[in-house]
């Protein structure tokens, strides 16, 4: 089986193209291919596969190999891999995730016209608390309180296509994600796990976060995760309509002015092909 290696700002992924490979038991494939011991070494697997009704469909599976919704950074390599093999010269794709429709524009290009920067329209925030989903039976779950590890923390929640908890700290590289970012991925609170944003802000236009993502731990980046962010900056007044997020492994440009679609602006990086043995 055929793959490329592919990453947003640091988030990194195993890519099948599905218009000329199969992937039998991709539960397990990840699982396999994205440990970074004994397999390519990842933060998932990502199946682009064909579809009469657009560019291209994204199936993403954690490392764990359990299934997640949606992938801002993933879907930007997605529409990179899309537009260089497929459609090149096209600046706007349509691709169907496990959220729903999303539409990327290819807003960067290197010299041989490769894409290399892509916009993504992350969709519409979701707040009501069943939907997210959380426990809580509210228009919006924002500034609420959480008790993990002896200590009380502040956090509000938002689905991007899947859902996020946003924690303000004061210091994020000093904060110990590795501790308190699994015991709130699988907190009562979200029936279907959470992923975890720590958030230190810089300014109203710049702030600097981690993410514990559920199924694969803490990622160099997040795309919904930083869509979160924007969103629930917004909505608490903390942050702007512009914001720049700064990543463990790059930056991206978040867009929101506090209704319709959070657009997300950040690189897309091929790494290398290679061929995965026994599928």
């Amino acid at each position: 089986m055929k793959f490329v290696k592919m990453h947003g700002t640091g988030n990194d992924y195993v890519y099948v193209d599905l218009f000329r490979e199969k992937a039998a038991d991709p539960a397990k494939l990840a699982v396999e291919v994205s440990h970074r011991r004994f397999g390519i070494g990842g933060d998932g697997l990502i199946l682009i596969k064909p579809r009469s009704d657009a560019d291209a469909e994204m199936e993403m599976y954690n490392a764990d190999g359990s299934m997640s919704e949606m992938c801002g950074n993933g879907l930007r390599c997605v529409a990179k891999y899309v537009h260089d093999h497929y459609a090149r010269g096209k600046d706007d794709l349509k691709l169907m995730t496990g959220a729903g429709w999303r539409h990327a524009k290819i807003v960067g290009r290197d010299a041989s016209g490769a894409a290399e920067k892509v916009r993504l329209d992350m969709g519409d925030p979701v707040w009501a608390g069943l939907r997210i989903p959380t426990t809580f039976d509210l228009p919006e779950v924002l500034d609420r309180k959480i008790e993990v590890a002896g200590e009380t923390l502040s956090f509000s929640s938002v689905s991007m296509g899947n859902p996020h908890c946003v924690i303000y700290v004061d210091d994020v590289a000093a904060f110990p994600v590795e501790r308190i970012g699994p015991l709130i991925e699988t907190h009562p609170y979200f029936p279907r796990k959470v992923n975890v944003e720590f958030v230190q802000v810089l300014s109203k236009e710049e702030v600097i976060q981690r993410t514990w993502e559920r199924g694969s731990g803490e990622t160099w980046a997040c795309g919904t995760g930083a869509s979160a962010v924007a969103a629930v900056g917004m909505r608490l007044g903390r942050t702007g309509p512009r914001l720049t997020i700064h990543l463990t492994g790059g930056d991206l440009l978040l867009e929101y002015g506090g209704s319709g679609s959070v657009l997300m602006t950040g690189p897309a990086v091929e790494v290398f092909q290679g061929e995965w043995p026994g599928v």
